[in-house]
Parts: C-alpha cells; structure tokens; sequence
C-alpha cells in the first residue's frame, strides 16, 4: 500500500509539473519509472547488513561535504556561472557515489561493538540466512541435522552451486553422477521441512572463478553463515571473519566420550599393524585398537580401555582384552583340562599320578611276593 501510494504521488507530481519542458503524459512516465528505480533500491537496501548500511551512509555525507568545500572553491573562480553550476553538480554527484560505495565496501571493518550497545540487538532481529556449500550438500548429514531441528531459519541455496550439482549429476563417471543425484534429493528433502525457509540467490561474481570465494562474498553480501564440510574453505572463511558451521566438527563433538578403565563391547574386524593386535570400529567410525585379540577376529569381546588419543584424522581407542574375556576364552580352549586330575586305575588297584603339564609319574618298585616264593 505504502508503494502504492508513493507511486501514485510521483506520477501525479511528473504530470502536474511536467518538469524539463516535457509533456504532461511523458512527465508522469518519468515520475513512474522514478518510482520503481525507488523500489528497486530499496529490495537491494533491504538485503544488506547493517554495517554496509553504515559505512555507505558515512560515505556519502563525507562525499557531499567534499564537494560542497569544493564548490566554495569554485565560487571564487571567474568560470562562468553556467559552466560553474555544471561542476558543482557533477562533483556532487561523483563525490557521493564515490563515498556511497566506498563507505559500503568498507562497512564491513566496523566493528558495532563499541558503540556501547546501541545496535547491540542487530545480530538477533536480522535473518542470519545458511549458505549451503555444495560439498555439505552432497554428503547428506545436513537434511538428517535439519529434521532435527538443529537448524532453522533461511537457508541460501546459491545458483552457482545448484549449477556446479547439475553439472556432477550429469557426469560420464558413475560414482560423480550418483552423487550429484544424491545432493538434489537431500535439497528436496530440506525444502519440504516446514520449519525452514529455503531460498535461491541469483547472486554470482563473474569476476570470480572459484566457487569458495564466491560463497565467502555472498555470506557477506547477505551477512550470514556458511555450512560446510571443507576444511579448506573453514579456514579462509574464518581468516575472513564469516561465521562457519562445520558438519564435521558437530560430529567430533557428538562423539561419545571415552575413559581409560571403562568397559565396552566391540566386534574385532582385522589385524593390527603392531604384533598381536586386533582393530574393532565403532558406530561413528572411531578407530579401537585391542591388544591381544589377533585370536579374536570376526568375534564380539568385551575390552577394557586404557587410553585415547586425538590425532589429526579423527579419535583413536587403545585398549586390551577384559578379563572376563580372556578367562572364558581360556575355558573353551582348553575342555579337557577337567581330566587332568589324579584317578584311579582299575588294574588290580595300582594307580598312576599325573601332574598338570599331562607328564606322568614313574611309579614305585615294589618286590613282587609270587616271585620270591617261587
């Protein structure tokens, strides 16, 4: 309503002034088209952050009082007044651009903070929209984080990368191509979730190749996070000051946490490098690595664990065979070991002794009486 009426008013005003010596009509179509210069301006001052919103204002106050220093030093002059009048508005003009977009790129360094808290709400009133990357997107984890409302809000779905999925779903090689199909399954999956508003950005950078800068310039054109699982673009992103959700460090820290001492069961799956080692994986992929369960590939056991060490790729779990394991195991390899007790012979009550290595005892010499007799 309220662009309606301003419309409205500028066509009423180009008709009614008819400005320039043009007509009446014509007038009322520049006032029209004035209106929607208005309009357009004002979406794409609606799409910025508050610190470009600044910055670009600083810049043109800075750039209006340039020029008019500049005009009280042309009115000194001996130009002509019709050729004087013509610098001092052409140096307002490009005096105020010039501030407009330099104070507009450089609204980013300003640092809102210290301004004692006045625009201290900012961060919680605007959107904050999630720029999905392509590789987040390929994996899939994101659509399961979503639906559990880890997520909410704008997600930013840029056209560059819808285009770069297109381009992988189309692909000669088979795994690229299942992937790609994979990604825009997971995109249909997060736009049907009620919870989440899902938009397309038409923004592109041609003077801009690679596909992570452009994610980089749009998370700041639109001041927003980027969700990725590249750990390359965390890092320049970060150096950048852009906020970054990584999928892969929500899983490091949904890791479960182990202690040395505790007990837990896993299924050894192959040998270790060490000698006499087994190599079980958990849920999440971590690594445990059982001393002493060569003898115990392709079986479940209890271990207990006696360290865990971070490392670059991920977490590892040391630990040993319990001793609940190791006794029955020593049970089942051993069944006869029941029979390894002394017992009685019957042979005209003469016994043999065993000991438990299974070696047997030389029996006594005893004179036989029906000898002597004899």
């Amino acid at each position: 309503m309220v662009r309606l009426i301003f419309s409205i008013a500028c066509i009423a005003a180009g008709y009614h002034f008819h400005p320039f010596g043009l007509s009446k009509y014509v007038a009322a179509g520049v006032g029209l088209a004035f209106a929607i210069s208005v309009f357009l301006f004002e979406i794409r001052l609606q799409r910025a952050s508050l610190r470009r919103l600044i910055g670009a204002a600083i810049g043109s106050i800075l750039g209006i009082l340039g020029s008019y220093l500049m005009g009280l030093v042309l009115a000194r002059t001996s130009i002509p007044d019709g050729s004087r009048s013509f610098l001092d508005v052409g140096l307002l003009l490009v005096m105020t651009y010039i501030g407009l977009v330099i104070g507009a790129n450089k609204g980013d360094m300003l640092n809102l903070a210290a301004l004692g808290g006045l625009f201290g709400s900012e961060r919680s009133t605007r959107r904050m929209p999630k720029v999905l990357d392509t590789s987040v997107i390929i994996d899939g984890r994101i659509a399961d984080i979503c639906e559990a409302h880890f997520l909410d809000g704008v997600m930013l779905i840029p056209q560059f990368v819808l285009r770069e999925l297109q381009f992988v779903a189309d692909s000669a090689d088979s795994l690229k191509r299942q992937r790609g199909r994979r990604g825009l399954e997971v995109l249909q999956r997060i736009q049907k979730m009620p919870h989440l508003e899902v938009e397309i950005a038409d923004d592109d950078f041609p003077n801009i190749a690679d596909v992570d800068l452009k994610l980089i310039e749009l998370a700041k054109r639109y001041d927003g996070k980027i969700i990725t699982n590249d750990y390359n673009l965390n890092k320049v992103a970060s150096l950048q000051g852009i906020e970054i959700l990584n999928v892969n460090q929500l899983a490091n820290a949904l890791k479960p946490v182990v202690l040395p001492g505790e007990t837990m069961r896993v299924f050894i799956l192959r040998e270790g490098k060490e000698y006499n080692q087994g190599v079980a994986y958990l849920d999440d992929g971590t690594m445990v690595v059982v001393d002493g369960a060569r003898r115990m590939i392709n079986k479940t056991i209890d271990i207990t664990v006696t360290s865990v060490h971070q490392t670059t790729a991920g977490k590892m779990i040391f630990g040993r065979i319990d001793e609940r394991t190791e006794l029955q195991s020593a049970r089942v390899s051993q069944p006869h070991a029941v029979n390894d007790v002394p017992r009685q012979v019957e042979n005209g009550g003469r016994h043999s002794e065993t000991v438990p290595s299974g070696e047997r005892l030389p029996r006594p010499v005893v004179p036989d009486p029906t000898r002597e007799t004899e």
